[in-house]
């Protein structure tokens, strides 16, 4: 038994669960005007990190955990500059950078409000993108916003979650020979938007082996345990499809549309992208499927070994219908000495182990049909 006392419910009280927020979100208060950049007083505030990298092919300068004056000496740099902002950014934040940048206020809107669906924008002289990005939290499957601003040589990222993905990008871009040096920004665009996409695939690897350990469980033991696994996994399933669905869709406006701030040579990286959002998405739907076919053998499960309770139960209660009738018809007490018809088996000298006898070789019989019969 567990060492915790169990608690009492207290007459009239109900236990209460708190809600699940399959897909959370920071949004504006109706009324509201555009633009707003106030964020919501009840939502999460993460600290606020900025990291920034200025580089070309023969130079590199790197700024981690820099503050926004030390940020501002590189807002006009003619390098490729790339300025991410980790966490939940400020309203003072926000208005710098999108001044020094010329970001539309709609955007930036956006990128306070998180919880947007993934989209493609295409201003004046930059391009919006966002992308949302699944972290492992205690609770199971958390989402954070990516929200990309691209011009013709900067690109400026807002990240909403409490992790950075994005140190690997960092780690290629340390050498000489990297591919994002000798490239222009747009595609460090692409890699970003890369890395944010198979992001997916390390959980779909997790989630594939639990439901196979969940086949196993469901086949052996349907406890309410698997079935609130099934629940779980299905509740996952689900914000994973409304990650990657939209996600699709932009990129394949991305690849579509004729957009100045992407070259044709970066196309074709951002198409390997596309694939890896459709099998991403295809995956999605397989472990789907996969969960409702569990649920399906769970409730199976349940009935058969309800069947199986009901059978057992069935054989014990017809295996002593005739006993109790035998029972019965001995336990009516007609005196004999009035007449030798009245049960002149109680005068026998082995009339009761006759009669247990009689009772076992029944019940022995009606076993042996049952199994013949394969009921039991």
């Amino acid at each position: 038994m567990s060492a915790n006392p169990r608690k009492v419910m207290r007459p009239g009280k109900r236990r209460t669960r708190h809600p699940l927020h399959l897909f959370p979100g920071r949004f504006t208060s109706p009324g509201t005007a555009p633009g707003d950049l106030t964020g919501p007083p009840s939502a999460e505030r993460i600290p606020t990190t900025l990291h920034l990298l200025d580089y070309e092919a023969s130079s590199y300068t790197e700024k981690r955990d820099c503050s926004l004056e030390e940020a501002r000496e590189y807002f006009s740099s003619p390098n490729a500059t790339w300025l991410h902002v980790n966490g939940t950014p400020s309203e003072e934040l926000l208005r710098a950078v999108g001044d020094a940048y010329q970001l539309h206020p709609l955007a930036l809107e956006d990128v306070m409000h998180t919880g947007q669906r993934a989209k493609l924008e295409a201003y004046d002289a930059q391009l919006f993108t966002i992308v949302t990005l699944p972290e492992v939290s205690d609770h199971g499957i958390a989402t954070a916003q990516l929200s990309l601003f691209l011009g013709d040589t900067w690109l400026v990222s807002f990240y909403s979650g409490h992790e950075d993905p994005f140190d690997a990008i960092r780690q290629r871009t340390y050498r000489d020979s990297s591919r994002i040096r000798r490239s222009s920004i747009d595609y460090l665009y692409y890699s970003l938007l890369d890395t944010a996409i198979d992001r997916v695939f390390p959980i779909m690897e997790s989630l594939g082996d639990r439901i196979e350990a969940l086949e196993l469980t469901v086949f052996d033991d349907p406890s309410r345990e698997a079935l609130d696994e099934i629940h779980r996994l299905k509740r996952e399933l689900v914000l994973l499809r409304r990650i990657t669905w939209p996600q699709r869709d932009m990129l394949n406006s991305l690849l579509r549309d004729d957009l100045e701030q992407i070259r044709p040579e970066t196309k074709l990286y951002i198409r390997d992208c596309y694939d890896h959002a459709i099998h991403a998405l295809d995956l999605v739907e397989s472990y789907r499927e996969m969960a409702s076919s569990l649920l399906d053998v769970y409730l199976s499960s349940v009935s058969n070994r309800m069947n199986d309770v009901m059978k057992l139960l069935t054989i014990i209660a017809t295996v002593f219908i005739p006993l109790s009738f035998i029972v019965g018809v001995y336990g009516m007490n007609f005196d004999r000495s009035v007449s030798a018809w009245n049960m002149p088996e109680l005068g026998w000298r082995f009339g009761y182990p006759m009669l247990w006898l009689v009772m076992v070789a029944l019940v022995a019989g009606m076993l042996l049909y049952f199994r013949r019969k394969r009921w039991m």
